[in-house]
C-alpha cells in the first residue's frame, strides 16, 4: 500500500524528469503508434530501446499534456492494485485526459483499472518490456481493445541518421558491432549493455517466474547469445547447465523471448506438429549485446550479417521460418497467410559456396511456391535466372535501407 500523499509526490518528480528530457532522436516508430478511441494503445519492446523517449516525442507531436508514471521506480515497491484507486484520485484532481504508464505489467490486475480509463473515454498509452503483455495479462479485460506495436533498438536506416554516415557496406560492419541500444551508442559503454542483461535476466525473467537457479539461466543466455545462428533443441541440452528437464529449457527459452533478449525461428512445415518438434534457430535481439556478452573467440561475421538480417525481417514481418529440405534457406516469409520470400543471407558469395547457397533459395521457391527470391551479402550485387525462377542478389546496405513495405 501507498500513501496519497506519497504518490502525489512520485507523479510530480517523475512528470518533472520525464518533461525536462531533450525529445532525443526521432524515431521512425513515432509515425506508426496506433491509436484509437477506446482502445489502449500497447507498446513493448527490450528494456532501453526508448519507449519512454517515444512516449516523449508523442506527447510533444500530438498532445498539450499527458500524466507519465513509471511503475518501474523504488519509490512505488508497496504499490498494490488497491492503490489504482489513488491514482485515479490523482488523475481526476489534475484534469488530465491522456495517460502513459511505463512497466505497468509489474503490477496485478493492472489490465483492469486500463479497461475502466477506457469506459470512462481516457486516452492511454502502456509501455512494458515484457511481450506476455500482449497475450496472457491482456487476455480477460482488454481482449478487442487495445492496438498493439513492438519498438525495437535503432534499425540500420535510423543508425546511420543518428550516426550522420552514408549508407555502404562499411556502415553495415559498423552497426554490426555496435547494435542499436540508443545509451550504447550515445556513450560507447560496455556497462551499459551488461547493465541491460542482468536486468533483463534478473528483474524481468528470475524475480518475474520465481527462478531460483540464476546462475543457471545466466550461463544459458550467455550460451545461446554466443550461438546466433545455429539450431538449438531442448532436448538436446538438458542436462547441460545443471538443468535435467527439456521442459525447463522451454520455459527458459520462453521467458528470454518474452523478455525481447532473444527470439526463435521455427522450421517451416505445414504441419504445426512438424514445426513444434523440429529445433529452432536462436537470434539475440541486439547485436550490441551479441558484440559486448557473447563468450565465443570467433569473429562470426556470417552469423552476424545472418543475425542483423533476422532482425530486419523481424520488424517487417510477424510471421518468419527457415527452410530445409534438400538445400537449406535461412529466411521465408509469411503475411496474411501467404508466403512471400525466400532470403538467404552470405558474408561473400565464390566458387566454393554459390552453388549451394543458389540451390537452398531455390528450392524453398519451387517447393513453396513462392515468386521472390534473395541472396544478401555483403557488398555483392547480380540477378540470377535458373529454372523460371529469378533470384536477386543485394548488398546488405541496400537490403537494410528499405522500410517495412518497401520492395527491393
Amino acid at each position: 500500500m501507498i500513501r496519497q500523499e506519497q504518490l502525489a509526490l512520485v507523479i510530480n518528480s517523475q512528470r518533472n524528469a520525464f518533461l525536462n528530457q531533450e525529445s532525443g532522436f526521432i524515431r521512425d516508430a513515432l509515425m506508426h503508434v496506433p491509436i484509437a478511441d477506446a482502445f489502449a494503445t500497447i507498446i513493448t519492446g527490450i528494456r532501453r530501446c526508448g519507449k519512454s523517449t517515444l512516449l516523449l516525442q508523442l506527447l510533444r507531436k500530438d498532445y498539450e499534456d499527458a500524466l507519465y508514471l513509471n511503475f518501474d521506480d523504488i519509490r512505488l515497491a508497496s504499490f498494490e492494485t488497491s492503490d489504482f484507486v489513488r491514482v485515479h484520485r490523482e488523475v481526476e484532481k489534475r484534469g488530465i485526459r491522456v495517460l502513459f504508464f511505463d512497466e505497468i505489467q509489474l503490477i496485478k490486475n493492472w489490465e483492469t483499472y486500463v479497461n475502466q480509463l477506457l469506459r470512462e473515454g481516457y486516452r492511454v498509452f502502456v509501455t512494458g518490456s515484457n511481450a506476455a503483455m500482449l497475450s496472457v495479462e491482456l487476455g480477460t479485460h482488454l481482449t478487442g481493445r487495445h492496438l498493439s506495436m513492438e519498438l525495437f533498438p535503432f534499425s540500420y536506416s535510423e543508425y546511420i541518421r543518428f550516426k550522420n554516415i552514408d549508407s555502404s557496406a562499411a556502415a553495415v560492419e559498423s552497426y554490426l558491432q555496435s547494435g542499436g541500444i540508443p545509451d550504447f551508442l550515445k556513450t560507447g559503454r560496455a556497462e551499459i549493455i551488461y547493465t541491460l542483461v542482468d536486468d533483463i535476466l534478473m528483474r524481468d525473467i528470475a524475480v518475474r517466474h520465481a527462478i531460483r537457479d540464476v546462475n543457471a539461466l545466466r550461463q544459458l543466455a550467455a550460451y545461446l547469445i554466443s550461438n546466433i545462428g545455429n539450431l538449438v533443441s531442448a532436448n538436446k541440452l538438458a542436462g547441460m547447465f545443471e538443468i535435467k528437464s527439456a521442459t525447463t529449457f522451454l520455459e527458459y527459452f520462453s521467458f528470454l523471448k518474452d523478455a525481447y533478449l532473444l527470439d526463435f525461428l521455427p522450421l517451416f512445415d505445414h504441419s504445426l506438429k512438424v514445426q513444434a518438434r523440429n529445433p529452432k534457430k536462436v537470434y539475440v535481439l541486439d547485436m550490441g549485446i551479441y558484440s559486448e556478452v557473447s563468450v565465443t573467440t570467433s569473429d562470426n561475421r556470417g552469423r552476424r550479417l545472418e543475425n542483423l538480417i533476422f532482425l530486419h525481417l523481424r520488424q517487417r514481418y510477424k510471421q518468419l521460418f527457415y527452410y530445409k529440405n534438400q538445400g537449406e534457406c535461412d529466411f521465408v516469409t509469411l503475411e496474411k497467410g501467404q508466403l512471400k520470400e525466400a532470403i538467404q543471407v552470405c558474408l561473400s558469395i565464390n566458387d566454393e559456396n554459390f552453388d549451394r547457397e543458389l540451390k537452398g533459395v531455390l528450392e524453398a521457391m519451387h517447393d513453396l511456391n513462392i515468386r521472390s527470391g534473395y541472396i544478401i551479402t555483403m557488398n555483392q550485387s547480380d540477378v540470377i535466372e535458373k529454372d523460371g525462377l529469378l533470384v536477386k542478389m543485394i548488398p546488405a546496405h541496400e537490403f537494410l535501407e528499405k522500410g517495412p513495405r518497401e520492395e527491393w
